[in-house]
């Protein structure tokens, strides 16, 4: 691993030629259309046929990504994420999901002097270690930690006056819901002023002035920085303050570990960050865009995020891939293994996923990764070839038929515990990651704001007499 990373023009080479040799066999095996019924703007309201759990529902139209699951695609802002992942960086890609273009070099500089000094937060970090960290659910402390973040970051738990009143327009709850909804284009609102004191004398033509963004901005970073303490704290180790000339990928690594990372490392990890900061109306965003919807803030919208994000059936499972593998034990076991855990009808941990019927195209960018950092290290090699042997079997028995492959969970455990992160840290890297992703999908729902009201279809009873409590 060291001699790999001696250079960085190398590693970077390897890394970029993974990329784009994943590009070019996704791009071989999918087709190159759209689906033309979820790609275009629409004439609300709109028909549409809803399953359980608002599946196949349309909640809005968005510019920001777009997840085209019989094909493999994921596109932020028009760009295919392998791109991105080839040529872009973390920062970048952050700029481009909020500001809806690729900044010039310039903007991307300022942009990551930003970052860098919301990294330093030594204020929410001292309030979060005052709380038994090493005990909780590093996601329930993350939740906390953003929490914090906003008790130091802005004025909205303080005592004064919070008369927002005139936000609400056309989105008090207690609108009636019970004739068709049509929707409106402009309802009126005020999100974020009170939170910063008084408003600009002017408004901001771009939203690179705006208090909305400086809010994402001091996400984006502190919770890079909150993640981290959390792992310090859980490993009984003081946090540290990251370095001025590493990105938030390769701080995230050094914060954590106490190790300046190699460049290899902190490529790969920089391109993990791309891969997981946005992947369509998902549970953890539908969830922030919902307490946002709300009129709340953005700082307990991410913290709604992360909480949906802590659930088992959204994140974590490559927690549970790595434990397969582990009981698995080697590549020469991986076929009697799985033929018992069909057999069982265990879940196989890693495998299919709600929206992609092809190969998931971040799974198809992390496999490799996992293989090039497991090289050298014998423990580390056996899981990933243990890895493959299980991905032949399940392809060659479920893939052509059930459309089932390997998801972003199956090499991305693998990729972390090389890069020495703690399994239990899994899902907050993901949140890492995703806060960007979370931020750029509340600040463009907001632009046209319509609370979100779905309704039940009740099947309960009607007519009940009521029995007083003596005669039950």
């Amino acid at each position: 691993m060291e001699e790999r990373s001696q250079s960085q023009s190398v590693s970077d080479d390897d890394v970029t030629r993974i990329i784009i040799d994943a590009k070019e066999q996704a791009y071989r095996e999918t087709g190159h259309e759209p689906e033309p019924e979820l790609t275009k703007a629409v004439d609300w309201p709109i028909t549409c046929t809803v399953g359980p759990g608002l599946e196949g529902a349309i909640a809005c139209e968005t510019k920001i990504g777009y997840v085209n699951g019989s094909k493999g695609w994921l596109i932020y802002r028009g760009y295919d994420v392998f791109d991105l992942c080839a040529h872009s960086s973390f920062e970048e890609t952050s700029y481009l999901l909020l500001h809806g273009h690729l900044p010039a070099a310039d903007e991307l500089s300022r942009f990551r002097r930003i970052l860098l000094h919301r990294l330093f937060i030594p204020e929410a970090q001292r309030l979060l270690l005052s709380f038994p960290v090493e005990t909780l659910n590093p996601m329930s402390a993350l939740r906390l930690g953003t929490n914090l973040m906003r008790q130091k970051q802005t004025y909205r738990d303080r005592d004064e006056d919070d008369d927002r009143a005139d936000a609400l327009a056309t989105d008090e709850d207690s609108i009636a819901m019970e004739t068709p909804p049509a929707g409106t284009r402009r309802p009126v609102y005020e999100f974020f002023a009170s939170l910063f004191g008084k408003a600009a004398a002017e408004t901001p033509t771009e939203l690179l002035h705006s208090d909305e963004l400086e809010s994402c901005y001091n996400l984006i970073a502190g919770v890079n920085t909150i993640a981290a303490t959390i792992g310090r704290a859980r490993q009984r180790r003081l946090p540290i303050e990251p370095l001025d000339d590493l990105g938030l990928a390769g701080n995230y690594l050094y914060m954590l570990t106490g190790k300046r990372p190699t460049a290899l490392e902190a490529r790969i990890m920089d391109v993990c960050l791309i891969l997981h900061a946005d992947h369509g109306m998902n549970a953890s965003t539908f969830a922030a865009m919902v307490v946002a919807s709300t009129l709340s803030d953005i700082y307990l919208a991410i913290g709604a995020g992360i909480s949906a994000l802590s659930g088992p059936l959204h994140g974590g499972a490559n927690v549970e891939v790595v434990k397969m593998l582990s009981e698995i034990g080697s590549p020469g076991k991986a076929a009697s293994w799985f033929k018992s855990a069909q057999k069982e009808k265990r879940k196989i941990m890693g495998f299919g996923h709600r929206v992609y019927k092809a190969y998931d195209p971040r799974a198809r960018v992390l496999g490799p990764l996992a293989e090039l950092l497991s090289k050298g290290d014998p423990d580390t090699e056996n899981t990933f070839a243990t890895a493959r042997a299980l991905e032949h079997e399940v392809l060659s028995t479920l893939g052509e038929e059930k459309k089932v492959f390997p998801n972003v969970d199956f090499y991305s455990g693998i990729v972390y515990q090389s890069l020495g992160i703690p399994k239990d840290l899994y899902t907050t890297v993901f949140a890492v990651s995703r806060v960007s992703g979370w931020c750029a999908r509340v600040i463009e729902y907001l632009e046209n704001n319509r609370i979100f009201r779905p309704r039940a279809l009740y099947t309960g009873t009607f007519d009940e007499q009521y029995v007083p409590i003596s005669e039950r």
